[in-house]
């Protein structure tokens, strides 16, 4: 059987880290995962005649010569490199989960640290057992500082991810309700996001901390901390300005000069104004300049259907179809009401997915909040045409038919459902 250590020299004999034969490039490390649906064992000699150096695989009846590696199983070989590999480097690494805006508050984080020094960062929301494993494997020697999303689906998710990782800082954007289905109840979220803090408390790592989220203030107690908030006294202070526009706007502390940075950002709605201010506030922790921290954040342009506001010609979309959950949608939901605007505002909303025996009344919930907010909607899924089946939709499919018929012109839409609903499909007929 081959070993974590030879394991790792044939990693850096490579050109990386490959699971996907389709995306095989020479030299590469395969390593042939197993899936519900697939083994990728009976691919291994593919991902070599592709030009792979090397395939990792636990099944000796497809080993044909020296180039085949064989392990145990070849998920739990990916995580051992990886922490090995991780831990052949003496840099800083941030763990950052979270209900919401973990992938929003990762790239923020990203552009700030990126600012003044080799930074690496979790691509997209590669943030499970596979993606962090895959995310350490292009540490290198360039990098001075380390930032892994983590995601979590079921109690023990973190703690797994943080074992791998052994991130030296830590920070978790909030807590709220979502994947129920997976957690069992709110309390099983809030142990599961809370097992980065029992990580770092263990290891005697630092976190950075809302201190205007009364529940992580009172599950970080006791432990090393850095605080950013709306209040004085906090390491990090700042706040999003109401009624600024369609875009967010940001005020914080300038450190060395105790002035006041004034930023525009390109996010829609308030409540990113913690992600912004914990990027902020990791910047200024490890020393990047507050001129380059404003400029970080005021350039950066959210992507992939997260926070984005986009003239169509036709309406003004706030496009937030990447992933919603009862916490979630309430925020969207307010700042779209908030908004100023002389168009006339229609909210598309998408069944919120993995709530389990909470989902019915979750929806009904979203139901009632868009009714005392006065807000017109169309609502697309199974779950929402239970709650309301005369304003709703089974598919964005069929919602898109009546836009291709009755096409909406003029309009602030906010478009914000489970990526599994598919939002994203009706953007070309609005």
């Amino acid at each position: 059987m081959t070993t974590t250590e030879t394991l790792h020299q044939h990693f850096l004999a490579s050109t990386g880290a490959c699971t996907d034969t389709r995306a095989i490039t020479p030299g590469c490390l395969f390593f042939a995962l197993k899936g519900s649906s697939f083994n990728a064992n009976a691919f291994a000699a593919e991902a070599l005649s592709k030009g792979a150096r090397a395939a990792v695989v636990d099944d000796p009846t497809v080993v044909q010569d020296e180039r085949y590696l064989l392990v145990p199983d070849v998920l739990k070989a990916l995580q051992d490199l990886a922490r090995h590999h991780r831990r052949t480097f003496n840099i800083p690494v941030i763990g950052i989960t979270g209900t919401n805006g973990k992938t929003t508050t990762k790239e923020l984080v990203h552009a700030v640290l990126s600012a003044d020094r080799h930074t690496l960062a979790t691509s997209g929301n590669l943030n499970n057992h596979i993606g962090v494993p895959l995310t350490l494997l292009r540490m290198n020697a360039e990098h001075r500082i380390a930032i892994i999303e983590m995601g979590a689906n079921h109690v023990g998710d973190i703690a797994e991810l943080v074992a791998i990782a052994e991130p030296t800082h830590g920070l978790i954007t909030n807590i709220g309700r979502a994947h129920l289905e997976g957690f069992g109840s709110y309390d099983g979220v809030v142990k599961a996001k809370t097992e980065m803090y029992d990580f770092l408390r263990a290891h005697k790592g630092t976190l950075f901390v809302n201190a205007d989220d009364a529940l992580l203030l009172e599950k970080s107690q006791g432990m090393e901390r850095v605080t950013y908030g709306s209040e004085e006294g906090n390491y990090t202070q700042g706040n999003a300005i109401e009624d600024a526009g369609p875009f967010m706007e940001l005020v914080f502390v300038d450190h060395r000069f105790r002035g006041h940075y004034h930023i525009t950002t390109k996010l829609i709605g308030n409540y990113n104004a913690p992600n912004a201010l914990a990027a902020v506030c990791i910047g200024q922790y490890f020393g990047v300049y507050e001129e380059d921290i404003a400029g970080a954040l005021s350039a950066y342009t959210p992507s992939n259907s997260r926070s984005e506001f986009r003239d169509t010609g036709r309406n003004h979309l706030v496009l937030d179809a990447y992933n919603a959950n009862p916490t979630s949608m309430a925020a969207a939901l307010r700042n779209f009401a908030a908004m100023t605007s002389e168009r006339p505002k229609l909210a598309i909303l998408g069944d919120m997915r993995e709530l389990g025996a909470e989902s019915a009344s979750e929806h009904a919930a979203i139901v009632a909040l868009v009714r005392e907010l006065g807000l017109d909607a169309h609502y697309v899924g199974p779950e929402f045409q239970q709650t309301t089946p005369a304003q709703a939709f089974p598919s964005a499919g069929a919602l898109l038919e009546l836009l291709k018929n009755e096409p909406l012109t003029g309009h602030l839409v906010l478009v914000k459902g489970s990526r599994g609903i598919k939002l994203e499909t009706l953007v070309d007929a609005l």
